[in-house]
């Protein structure tokens, strides 16, 4: 029995990937999907449609990796500018305990 169950497991999951073979766009049931009508319909449009799926996604991809640079930058620089605030109060302080020490 339990071999039986493992062949059927084995079988299902062949049976999956040989559904899924074909190129993205080129129709419903072949790696491309049920996108709409111009999809499911396959050939030029359907993988055109799906270039254009993927041009959109990696265009945003771009576009969500810059302004992430671009927080990171702007971080960089406000923590800059607090050890640029620190060094100045330590440099206050300094002068302080020395003005102190010459007073004695």
């Amino acid at each position: 029995m339990q071999r039986a169950v493992t062949t059927f497991s084995r079988n299902m999951a062949m049976l999956s990937q040989v559904r899924m073979s074909g190129e993205r766009g080129s129709g419903a049931g072949k790696g491309g999907g049920g996108g709409g009508s111009i999809r499911e319909a396959g050939g030029s449009f359907g993988k055109m449609e799906a270039a254009h799926e993927d041009q959109y996604f990696y265009n945003l991809q771009k576009q969500q990796i810059q302004k992430l640079k671009n927080d990171l930058h702007d971080e960089i620089a406000f923590h800059e500018e607090q050890i640029k605030r620190h060094q100045e109060a330590i440099n206050r302080h300094k002068k302080r305990i020395t003005n102190m020490t010459e007073e004695q």
